[in-house]
């Protein structure tokens, strides 16, 4: 089991975190439309999966806001960014920010995500939720790149994550 840390304070994360070279794992998630996706809807595309607790943390937040800005020249890409908020919370703050580059999925029906992907936090405030994550996909789902960031309040490394492109 993974370790990282909220506020200095260990927090045990269940799963593994698919690495580079691996097949990403299936994942159903819920879109804005409250319809299931799976990876095969974005066949073709690279994929940067950003994957946070809740969008209403400043930086979960700013995540959301830097990978909209950073992605949107990216051809052939989509950002997926994956939380447990309900699709209407992410809506809404999508719509508040003026982000229009990012697809945004919710865990809130398909909590298998959370450990087939290794982000399950496990224990600790925020258990149940996603710790915070970066997985880099090319068209064909492999990972390109991966980051679990070692704490749950840092940002994740952009431009490692914009180069694995």
């Amino acid at each position: 089991m993974a370790s990282v840390t909220l506020r200095g304070n260990p927090v045990e994360v269940a799963g593994t975190l698919p690495v580079k070279g691996d097949k990403a794992p299936a994942l159903t998630l819920t879109n804005g439309d409250l319809a299931d996706v799976t990876l095969a809807d974005f066949a073709g595309k690279k994929k940067i999966v950003n994957i946070f607790p809740s969008v209403d943390t400043p930086t979960c937040a700013t995540s959301v806001r830097k990978f909209n800005e950073k992605a949107a020249g990216k051809a052939d890409t989509v950002v997926l960014c994956v939380s447990a908020d309900l699709p209407f919370a992410q809506k809404r703050f999508c719509g508040a920010e003026g982000i229009e580059n990012v697809v945004n999925l919710s865990t809130f029906r398909n909590a298998d995500f959370l450990q087939a992907w290794g982000v399950k936090l496990a224990a600790g405030p925020l258990a149940g939720l996603t710790a915070r994550a970066v997985v880099v996909l090319d068209a064909d789902n492999t990972v390109l790149h991966s980051e679990l960031v070692a704490e749950i309040g840092s940002e994740p490394d952009y431009e490692a994550a914009l180069a694995a492109l």
